[in-house]
């Protein structure tokens, strides 16, 4: 029955608001800078991945990858790649193509249920180093990512894989896209959608014969986005078709692998069908854990060592896979 509840992490005053949490741990978080070597990976459609690697000969690695339009540089990203590394942990901060600073080669990008990609990062980390043990984390859509490939994989996910965490995630892509257009969500959604309007012009400027300005203009909305873009590039018919065959809810029942997903119960960019309670309680494998407040990637804490909440629990889940 691995609904985890109560959740351990508390909010503190001005934390109790979801907004604050989210916005303070994306602007005001002071996070110490990880000493990254950066790795370059060619995929089989000769496109490339950059990798930001921490290597020190451990015998376990953790793969993280980072959601919409961030990067291996992200306050969270370095927040829990500085806590592992501490904590006798190799590092593998995965950027998805185009967001490592420079543009990926090919029209098509990145996409919500791209598994392909996170699974040639997986064995390339194993061509690394002789590791005994691999965990992989995602944030957000990097998230839903990790969910998704591990129930595709099923039993047979490679041997290595002991166990994985998924933060702040949409599984329900579909319904969760709903919740993202509430206007209280305006602002998050208008500086992403901005990002991804500036990552297409820059695919216009490469591929002006693959790709056009829409009838209507710049996209203000992720369906406008993923209509226009995103699904036709990757091979979807709309939108809804690729939201929807994306969402990592479908694939969780085949989960072989411990595996926690930590969703706030005040995300706003979460809908009621991203807390799966009752697959976690019928799950032997899948663990749910959903406290009060955290907001969206927020989690603000205050341990002495600067660390976050969310990067603790990771850390004691894992660890608690190994001793049984």
């Amino acid at each position: 029955m691995p609904v985890i509840q109560p959740s351990s992490y508390r909010a503190k005053g001005i934390f109790k608001n979801q907004h604050l949490n989210t916005m303070h741990a994306v602007l005001l978080r002071k996070y110490p800078t990880v000493p990254y070597k950066r790795i370059r990976i060619n995929t089989p459609d000769e496109d490339f991945l950059d990798l930001d690697c921490i290597l020190q000969k451990n015998k376990r690695v953790i793969i993280l990858l980072h959601g919409l339009e961030g990067n291996s540089k992200r306050p969270y990203m370095q927040g829990m790649a500085h806590h592992f590394m501490k904590n006798g942990w190799d590092v593998v901060s995965m950027n998805f193509r185009g967001c490592s600073g420079e543009p990926n080669l090919l029209p098509r990008s990145y996409h919500i249920g791209e598994t392909g990609d996170l699974d040639l990062v997986v064995k390339s980390t194993l061509n690394l180093h002789p590791y005994e043990q691999v965990s992989i984390l995602g944030f957000s859509m990097g998230g839903n990512m990790v969910l998704k490939y591990l129930g595709e994989q099923g039993n047979s996910l490679i041997p290595q894989i002991k166990s994985a965490v998924a933060i702040s995630v949409p599984v329900d892509v579909v319904k969760a896209n709903l919740e993202i257009d509430r206007w209280y969500n305006w602002h998050y959604r208008k500086n992403l959608v901005n990002s991804l309007n500036e990552t297409y012009r820059i695919k216009m400027e490469r591929f002006p014969d693959k790709f056009s300005l829409p009838p209507f203009g710049w996209p203000t909305s992720f369906e406008e986005f993923d209509d226009h873009y995103t699904a036709p590039v990757h091979g979807f018919d709309s939108a809804q078709h690729y939201w929807d065959v994306n969402s990592s809810l479908h694939f969780i029942p085949d989960i072989a692998a411990p595996t926690l997903l930590i969703n706030a119960k005040d995300d706003t960019f979460l809908s009621d069908t991203c807390y799966p309670n009752r697959l976690a309680q019928q799950h032997p494998m899948f663990h749910l854990e959903s406290p009060d407040y955290g907001g969206h990637l927020g989690f603000v804490s205050s341990f002495p060592d600067g660390s976050y909440w969310t990067e603790k629990r990771a850390l004691e889940f894992i660890r608690n896979q190994d001793r049984q």
